[in-house]
Order: C-alpha cells, then sequence, then structure tokens
C-alpha cells in the first residue's frame, strides 16, 4: 500500500501531499493517521522553513470519506477527532504553510485549506462548507473560518452551505490567491514559496507564533470540543438518514 501521506522536502521548502487520489484524498481514518505521522515529521524538521500542502491527483480533499464511517459511530467520533487535533497541528507548525488547493476542497477538505497560512487556488476549483447540506455540522471548520474571514462573514458561508468557484472563494476571503487556470497554480505556489522560504527562520518562525498567540490558535481545547459537538450531530437519525440518501445517489 502507497504511503497515504507524503513528505519530501527540498532546500528550505517542504511539500506535504495527501495521497489518496482514487479517493480524491477524502478523510479515512488512515489517511489522517499518516498526515498526523507526516505532520509530526515536519514539526521536527528544522530546514524547513516553508511547507506547501497539496492532493495529490485532481482533489486537493474531498472530506471526509462518509461511506467508511456512515452507521459506525465510534469511527465517526474517533476520525471527527483526529480531525480537529490535525487542523490544530498544522496551524501551529513552525513552518509557515501554503495551501496548493489543485481540485475540490470540501467540507473538512476546505478546512484544510484555511488553515493554512496561506491559500492559492485556480479559478474552476470547487470549494466551499457543505456540512448543513448533509445534516451535519462544520463545528471543526468554523473557528478556522471565523478567523480567517470574521464572524459574520464566517456565519454567512456556513449556514448557507453550498460550493462555490475558487473565484468566488477567493473574493470571499478565505482563499488569498486565485490564478486563471490550474496551469498555472505551480508557479504561483512556488513563487510564494520561494519568497517567503527567503525571510529569516527565526522572523518567520516568531512571527507566526505570536500571531498564533493572538488570534487563539494555540488552544486546543475549543477544537476537541467543536470535533464533539461534530460527532454528536453526524451520528444523529436525522444525519444519517440525510447522508445515506447522499452517498446512494
Amino acid at each position: 500500500m502507497p504511503d497515504l501521506c507524503t513528505l519530501a522536502v527540498e532546500g528550505p521548502i517542504a511539500r506535504l501531499t495527501f495521497n489518496r487520489p482514487e479517493a480524491r484524498n477524502s478523510l479515512s481514518l488512515d489517511l489522517l493517521r499518516a498526515m498526523h505521522a507526516r505532520v509530526d515529521e515536519l514539526r521536527a524538521r528544522a530546514d524547513a522553513v516553508v511547507a506547501v500542502v497539496t492532493g495529490e491527483g485532481k482533489a486537493y480533499c474531498a472530506g471526509m470519506d462518509l461511506k467508511a464511517i456512515l452507521g459506525d459511530g465510534r469511527a465517526a467520533t474517533t476520525l471527527l477527532t483526529m480531525f480537529a487535533e490535525l487542523t490544530w497541528k498544522i496551524r501551529n507548525l513552525p513552518q509557515v504553510t501554503i495551501a496548493r488547493v489543485n481540485g475540490a476542497a470540501i467540507g473538512g477538505g476546505c478546512g484544510l485549506a484555511v488553515v493554512a497560512d496561506l491559500a492559492i487556488t485556480h479559478a474552476d476549483a470547487k470549494v466551499g462548507f457543505p456540512e448543513v447540506d448533509l445534516g451535519v455540522s462544520p463545528a471543526v471548520v468554523a473557528p478556522w473560518l471565523v478567523k480567517r474571514v470574521g464572524p459574520a462573514r464566517a456565519r454567512a458561508i456556513l449556514l448557507r452551505g453550498g460550493l462555490m468557484t475558487g473565484a468566488e472563494a477567493h473574493a470571499a476571503g478565505f482563499i488569498d490567491e486565485c490564478v486563471p487556470m490550474l496551469a498555472d497554480l505551480d508557479a504561483a505556489t512556488d513563487s510564494a514559496a520561494k519568497r517567503i522560504a527567503g525571510g529569516g527562520r527565526m522572523a518567520l518562525r516568531a512571527t507566526k507564533g505570536l500571531l498564533n498567540e493572538i488570534d487563539g490558535s494555540t488552544d486546543l481545547e475549543p477544537l476537541r470540543r467543536a470535533g464533539a459537538l461534530s460527532a454528536e450531530v453526524f451520528n444523529s437519525p436525522e444525519a444519517q438518514e440525510r447522508m445515506r440518501a447522499k452517498v446512494s445517489k
């Protein structure tokens, strides 16, 4: 079995890749375990100044693997807890993180873009937070979206649900840069990574750490509560019924 999440470091720039392309990099328990392991490795890499986070294949991350956990309350709770803790780990990496959103970033997958320090995508990418449409709660991603776009705009985005294009996400404020086409994405990401990596290592880490303290990103407990809330809603009869209807289509 291939490594479900890979880490490559070249000079001061690391690349963290979700590697489950046949499932659009959807979040299974095995993928989350691999992601935790690679993020822990990345944290220990003093040589890496910037980390580009991306997905293998056509998608960035299509959110939770519903088929794998539907009807299994324990697995769903474990997955959502692991996901909540992963977002905290990524936010609190000493490296500056850049989400290279190469394709679909949906629900939790979009959360993995929003939690990065910078997010870059292309105009036609499919992104957003459709959790309420499925009868589940975007509780884990909500704190990160609030930090990025403010409470009023986050409220509108999360309660409205649905998806939008990369261009619309850029206009909404939770994508920092949007290039016209997928073919332009590598150049834009590489340019941003090299520009940031040229800064002082200590200055970048100290500045990121301070910003995390200022906006409350260092506090893990609210995310654990959010994971528990998401699991409670996910395991409710209403949510299970709505998700079964979605999966069966």
